[in-house]
């Protein structure tokens, strides 16, 4: 018996120094996870631009003169302000104020020429009318009277072709201040000079038809931005005027701004077979902000919004619409059954209870259901 009962002793000691190792120095390293909690809050369910949207003003005029000519001013430079009106370049128009000038001297002389005229034909229908009694009293013959009344005839037809004259002269007048005032280029509504491609002393060239010549000055309005993104056709059906929308400027990446959805295209652009999109054109709400005209954005249309929902980030759900769960230092699997979603949150409509912990650093092949883990990080939603 004794020699039994010392072999179970040994035994005994050897299970329980196994089992102490197993604890201490054979345990397995936790894996370090991050976690979130799941937590109610807002969940939104949006569409995205399918490719990069652009920053557009809705005012932005690419000036270049009617007429070729030698340029004498340019009195703003690029980026400074200009009320509608202003001139912003002048061509040498000493041509078009000889022309204007000969146009108005040839109507002044068309005018003294029409008075005579018209003067005279007054005196012979006076004429005519003295003749016409006297040929009633019969001391004049009708030849007489039918020789006056031809001369006031011919006198008041003289005085209605000077009179045509002298319209015509006014038309040409008109014409050449019209001329004149093409050698001037004014700016077309209030905004900003972004670009000016001639300089004081260079010629400009008129644009021939059907061959567009490059703008001699670019203006906007910087105030009157839009954005314009392509959707995918799909989503079509589910965007329309004023949905609320959030925008994304490549210049101002950590900043969001709202807007609302202004316009959708009633066609779809097929120019790519394989990537059919549907324009829109989204106005931001604050019209104080102030973006380059051209700078690449982002579009989210917001379709449905609910608050004080069950939500976790998007990012931590996996293929089948499963989570990992850390509880007693395990990661176990969980299934959910999810609700509205976006690129960030997505509602759990089952599956999860306010305060899980749901495992974000999925990007570790070893982090996977079982396994023994701890928590480095417990981020905030």
């Amino acid at each position: 018996m004794n020699k039994w009962l010392k072999r179970f002793i040994v035994l005994a000691v050897l299970v329980a120094v196994i089992v102490v190792l197993k604890l201490t120095w054979l345990r397995p390293k936790p894996i370090p996870v991050e976690v979130i909690q799941a937590e109610k809050g807002r969940v939104e369910e949006t569409v995205t631009n399918s490719r990069a949207g652009t920053v557009r003003a809705r005012y932005r005029a690419k000036l270049s003169p009617e007429f070729g000519g030698q340029v004498v001013e340019i009195p703003f430079r690029e980026g400074d302000s200009v009320t509608r009106g202003q001139i912003m370049l002048r061509l040498e128009d000493s041509l078009q104020q000889a022309r204007l000038s000969l146009a108005e001297k040839e109507l002044e002389a068309l005018r003294s020429e029409s008075r005579r005229t018209c003067l005279e034909a007054e005196r012979a229908g006076r004429e005519y009318q003295r003749t016409q009694k006297l040929a009633q009293e019969e001391i004049v013959s009708e030849d007489l009277l039918d020789n006056s009344n031809s001369l006031r005839q011919g006198a008041a037809a003289a005085c209605t072709a000077s009179k045509a004259n002298v319209a015509r002269a006014q038309a040409a007048v008109g014409l050449a201040q019209t001329e004149l005032e093409k050698t001037i280029l004014r700016a077309p509504f209030d905004g900003i000079v972004a670009e000016i491609t001639t300089e004081v002393g260079e010629w400009t060239t008129p644009s021939p038809p059907a061959l567009p010549v490059p703008p001699v000055i670019d203006v906007l309005d910087p105030s009157s931005v839009y954005i314009s993104a392509p959707m995918d056709e799909v989503d079509s059906a589910r965007v329309h005027v004023d949905q609320p929308a959030r925008v994304t400027i490549d210049s101002h990446r950590e900043l969001r701004f709202m807007g609302h959805l202004s316009r959708v295209a009633p066609y779809v652009l097929d120019l790519e077979a394989q990537n059919r999109t549907v324009e829109i054109e989204v106005e931001l709400d604050d019209r104080d902000l102030v973006f380059l005209p051209g700078t690449s954005a982002d579009v989210e249309i917001i379709l449905e919004t609910r608050e004080d929902v069950l939500r976790i980030p998007t990012a931590t759900i996996m293929e089948g619409n499963r989570v990992l769960i850390f509880d007693d230092d395990l990661l176990i699997e969980r299934q959910i059954t999810p609700g509205l979603r976006n690129w960030d949150f997505t509602e759990v409509v089952d599956g999860l209870d306010p305060g899980d912990r749901v495992v974000t650093s999925l990007d570790r092949v070893e982090v996977v259901a079982g396994a023994l883990a701890e928590i480095t990080q417990t981020e905030e939603d």
